[in-house]
């Protein structure tokens, strides 16, 4: 059972499913995106237009969408490919959730 911390959503626990150059990728995007976020909080800062901001907002958000895309892919290949695993039918269930959430929230 997924470990959890007071008032947060339950922590998954540490699986293998992602491999060496998809942790790389999905890094590399998060740390684009950590410096696109800091870039944005400057022209808010720096009192820039409404529309620019908004502009690149939406491109962070479209980033956060493809790196989520990515993660939910791999759980579901490898599901996919695990079946009959003892766990494959609830890490399946528990990537549905999370897609669903994630397209609720997008």
């Amino acid at each position: 059972m997924p470990k959890t911390k007071s008032n947060t959503q339950p922590t998954a626990t540490k699986t293998d499913y992602l491999a060496d150059p998809s942790i790389k990728s999905i890094v590399n995007g998060l740390s684009r995106i950590e410096g696109h976020v800091r870039a944005v909080k400057g022209m808010v800062q720096e009192r820039r237009c409404c529309d620019d901001i908004l502009i690149q907002t939406a491109a962070i958000r479209s980033a956060l969408n493809r790196i989520t895309v990515k993660l939910v892919e791999e759980e579901l290949t490898n599901c996919l490919t695990t079946c009959g695993q003892p766990d494959s039918e609830e890490r399946l269930h528990n990537a549905m959730k999370a897609l669903s959430t994630m397209l609720k929230h997008s």
